[in-house]
C-alpha cells in the first residue's frame, strides 16, 4: 500500500519500534506532521489535567527569578510559557521545525537536537522537558548532556507518561491510551502518530534504572513523583 504523504515518514504501527538514527528521522516527520493540532489533541486526551501537570513541573524546578531554563522538545512552547508566568527566562528548544513554526511563546526558540544542545557548558540554570524521554535516540546521552549544560546546583524537572501501580487503573488506562488515545488523533490529527505515541512507552526503561541513569549523569537528590494516578510522572534532580 502507498504511503500518503500525510504519513511520509512516520513510524509504521505494523512494524517493530524504530532504533537509532531511524528513530530521530521518525520522531521529527511525526511531531511536524502533528504540530498544527497538537495542542487541541493533548488538551481533549488529557482532559486538561496535562496544563496542571506542567505548572507542578515549573513548581518542583524550586528555582529564583530570572534563572536561565532550557525547555527542552519545546513543542508548541507550552512550558516556556509557564515557565515565563514564574518570571523565569526560557529557551525553547525542538529537533521539529513544524513544532517550532507553530509555537506560541515570546521565549527565544532554536533548532536543536537534546543530545547536542547548541549552549555553553554550565550556562543553563534549569531544565524543563516533558513528554520527550521515550522519544530520544538514548537516555544516558541525554542525561549526561544536561549536566554538562547546567551549572552545578542547577535543576531539572522532567516530565513525562507512566504505567499506573494500581491494577484496574493500568488496565484502563492502557485500554484508553492503546484505543481511545489514536482514535481521537485520527480524527482530530494522524491517525498512525496517535497509534506510535501509546506504543513508545516501550522505550521507557523500569523506573530504578531510569532513576539511576539519571545519578550516573551526575545528579544528586533525584525523585520521582507520580500524577494524577500514575498516569504522568514527573522526574526532578540537581546538578552535583
Amino acid at each position: 500500500m502507498p504511503v500518503s504523504a500525510s504519513n511520509r515518514g512516520i513510524p509504521d504501527p505494523n512494524q517493530p519500534l524504530p532504533e537509532g538514527a531511524v528513530k530521530a528521522s521518525a520522531v521529527r516527520s511525526m511531531f511536524d506532521a502533528i504540530a498544527p493540532r497538537y495542542d487541541l489533541v493533548n488538551r481533549i486526551m488529557t482532559f486538561r489535567l496535562d496544563v496542571a501537570w506542567r505548572r507542578r513541573t515549573v513548581r518542583r524546578l524550586d528555582l529564583p527569578s530570572g534563572s536561565v531554563v532550557l525547555d527542552l522538545a519545546c513543542g508548541t512552547g507550552d512550558l516556556c510559557r509557564d515557565l515565563h508566568r514564574a518570571a523565569m527566562t526560557p529557551v525553547g528548544m525542538d529537533l521539529s521545525w513544524g513544532m517550532l513554526v507553530a509555537a506560541r511563546t515570546e521565549a527565544p526558540l532554536v533548532h536543536a537536537d537534546a543530545l547536542h544542545l547548541p549552549v555553553a557548558t554550565g550556562s543553563a540554570d534549569g531544565v524543563t522537558c516533558g513528554f520527550a524521554l521515550r522519544n530520544l535516540t538514548g537516555l544516558e546521552p541525554f542525561f549526561a548532556e544536561l549536566a554538562r549544560a547546567l551549572r552545578p546546583g542547577g535543576r531539572i524537572a522532567i516530565l513525562e507518561v507512566d504505567r499506573p501501580r494500581n491494577r484496574l487503573l493500568r488496565f484502563g488506562h492502557a485500554a484508553y491510551f492503546g484505543r481511545v488515545v489514536p482514535f481521537i488523533g485520527g480524527l482530530l490529527s494522524n491517525r498512525d502518530a496517535y497509534r506510535y505515541l501509546p506504543r513508545s512507552v516501550a522505550y521507557l526503561p523500569p523506573e530504578d534504572d531510569l532513576l539511576a541513569v539519571i545519578r550516573a549523569a551526575g545528579f544528586v537528590d533525584v525523585a520521582k513523583e507520580r500524577c494524577s494516578g500514575g498516569i504522568a510522572q514527573l522526574l526532578t534532580a540537581t546538578r552535583v
